[in-house]
């Protein structure tokens, strides 16, 4: 193994052992590995930011003549009079102008990808239960998909107490919706597995060179 490869294997398993740290208590080592972190991510941010972003979208548009670009440049220079308390204020102005905009642009997006689309998708499995392509364990999820989107929008109905009929669906719509929030914290905890036990493979393989077999 070439020494450069040995002393970044090294430094990286160091790292990762300090951050494992943690687990016994908050100590010395954990805080040099969070730092080293977070400032490693910001300075890369940084570079990737100014490449992919502010030289094509501000520099690039200058050099080619497209002036008005100095309007958005200044309004995303004075972003950064929030580091000066003396002049903080100014920074409330372009930040206004910035959320105006996102939120007019994000709206309708979310309303298409998160109402619409579910709104449709909801119909096509009514109109696909009625297809020649249909088959009985196909109608029977279909039908069990549906309802639970029927009870989880009767829960949040609230113009309407939830007793009798309309309770009970309501509570079979909390159980549809915590079979939904179980399943999503499952694949989040099977995700952080898989980077511990890529961690732990590291350690093991890459950095001790013990066998798997």
């Amino acid at each position: 193994m070439e020494y450069s490869t040995l002393i970044s294997t090294t430094v990286a398993a160091l790292l990762t052992l300090a951050i494992f740290s943690f687990l016994y208590k908050d100590n010395p080592f954990y805080k040099i590995a969070e730092h080293l972190m977070v400032g490693t991510t910001a300075g890369y941010w940084v570079i990737i930011l100014y490449h992919n972003t502010f030289k094509p979208n501000v520099l690039t548009k200058l050099e080619a003549g497209q002036w008005y670009y100095i309007i958005p440049t200044i309004l995303g220079l004075l972003m950064w009079t929030r580091l000066v308390s003396k002049w903080s204020w100014i920074s409330r102005y372009p930040l206004a102008f910035y959320l105006g905009i996102a939120t007019g642009v994000a709206i309708p997006l979310e309303m298409k990808a998160k109402i619409i689309e579910q709104l449709d998708g909801s119909v096509d499995l009514i109109t696909w239960m009625h297809s020649p392509q249909a088959t009985t364990l196909g109608i029977i999820n279909n039908f069990l998909i549906l309802i639970g989107v029927l009870a989880g929008l009767v829960y949040f109905f609230f113009s309407k107490a939830h007793k009798g009929m309309t309770g009970k669906v309501a509570q079979f719509g909390i159980g549809v919706l915590m079979i939904g929030f179980g399943a999503s914290f499952g694949f989040t905890v099977m995700a952080r597995i898989s980077l511990l036990i890529e961690r732990l493979q590291f350690l093991l393989f890459d950095w001790l060179h013990l066998s798997p077999f």
